[in-house]
């Protein structure tokens, strides 16, 4: 049975087809999801992808959170379904509480575009399971809304939980509290992080390289495997 993998199209999304790409070359079947569907359409597991919906108005993913497909998806996220939140999806799962935190503007002030090296900090997650700990992969990375903040309590939590899943390496591009780039839920099924890895897949194009591919590829081997 072919695995399903879905991704949400909001207005203002930008990167639902690099993602679909991306699905496809793991080797799972891509499916368009519709910001105002609430029906998932059978798929196994969700992406949300980057880019700008409803123009960030509010704050960047907090009028998206509310859309008529979140609903499902926090539903089926708490059920353990995977899902995967790639910088405007970041926010998205912020302002939907499925993860701890939020995201403000860059401390710059600054849109940033730029290769970004980071280390990986958690290869347990349903979306990390082909890196190891420790390992050094390098992504784009676009964004001005990219700063991540928590209290230090969430923070500590964070850490101690071992729930950071990426950390900047060599130069924090965006001022995010302890380096961090990426998050996952206590269950490891929801993860969150700026970067994008839909955008390192192939050799042609972004980096060159294919260090984001092991995103989609870790998640088709967990779910044959469940």
């Amino acid at each position: 049975m072919t695995t399903r993998i879905g991704v949400v199209t909001f207005p203002g999304t930008l990167d639902d087809r690099d993602s679909l790409r991306a699905v496809r070359l793991a080797g799972a079947e891509p499916v368009s999801l519709w910001h105002r569907d609430k029906d998932l359409h059978q798929v196994d597991a969700v992406v949300l992808a980057g880019g700008f919906s409803y123009g960030d108005y509010l704050r960047a993913g907090a009028i998206s959170r509310f859309s008529p497909v979140m609903e499902t998806i926090i539903e089926q996220a708490k059920a353990g379904m995977p899902v995967l939140g790639i910088c405007n999806g970041f926010q998205i799962l912020t302002e939907a509480h499925l993860l701890p935190g939020a995201m403000l503007r860059n401390n710059h002030l600054h849109f940033i575009c730029r290769d970004q090296k980071l280390r990986v900090e958690n290869a347990e997650t349903a979306w990390t399971g082909d890196y190891t700990a420790g390992q050094e992969i390098s992504v784009p990375l676009k964004n001005v809304d990219g700063r991540y903040v928590a209290d230090e309590r969430v923070l500590d939590e964070l850490e101690a939980e071992g729930r950071v899943a990426f950390r900047y390496v060599d130069v924090n591009p965006n001022g995010s509290l302890r380096d961090i780039a990426g998050i996952t839920n206590a269950a490891g099924n929801v993860v969150g992080l700026m970067p994008h890895p839909e955008h390192a897949v192939e050799p042609l194009i972004g980096t060159g390289r294919t260090d984001g591919l092991p995103f989609f590829t870790s998640v088709l081997k967990k779910l044959v495997s469940a």
